[in-house]
């Protein structure tokens, strides 16, 4: 009996770790171009964290060969003038990666600006900092 519970503990372990360690995922279609935004906290967090940004274009192909821009800010609140913050993200594994530091808890406005070709798209994204 002693062996089942340990076993039971073991395994909800693993499990409830598993279930924390997934990251924060949304995903968007701007254009002819399928963005999906991941960050290494989910939820997010006050602090730093890690956003990676996987690009497809419409025939199903990684876009590899864009310039991307990261730009976040809070909406604005009474008494308090707008944050607005920018990321150059880099490209390495496929993936277009940046770091941004959120200060503050609450709701932050993601933009990401993909310009390819000298075509600029825009994707934007809502995240919640804890």
């Amino acid at each position: 009996m002693l062996k089942k519970i340990i076993l039971l503990c073991t395994v909800l372990l693993f499990v409830t770790g598993l279930a924390a360690a997934k990251d924060y995922m949304v995903e968007k279609k701007v254009a002819d171009l399928a963005l999906t935004m991941t960050i290494d906290r989910n939820p997010p967090i006050v602090g730093d964290n890690q956003v990676a940004i996987a690009i497809v274009d419409a025939a199903g192909e990684a876009v590899t060969d864009a310039q991307v821009t990261l730009e976040y800010s809070m909406p604005p609140m009474p008494g308090m003038p707008p944050g607005r913050y920018k990321a150059e993200m880099v490209l390495k594994d496929g993936l277009y990666r940046a770091p941004i530091k959120l200060n503050m808890p609450g709701s932050w406005n993601i933009a990401v600006k993909v310009n390819r070709e000298g075509k600029p798209t825009t994707a934007k994204f809502t995240v919640d900092a804890k």
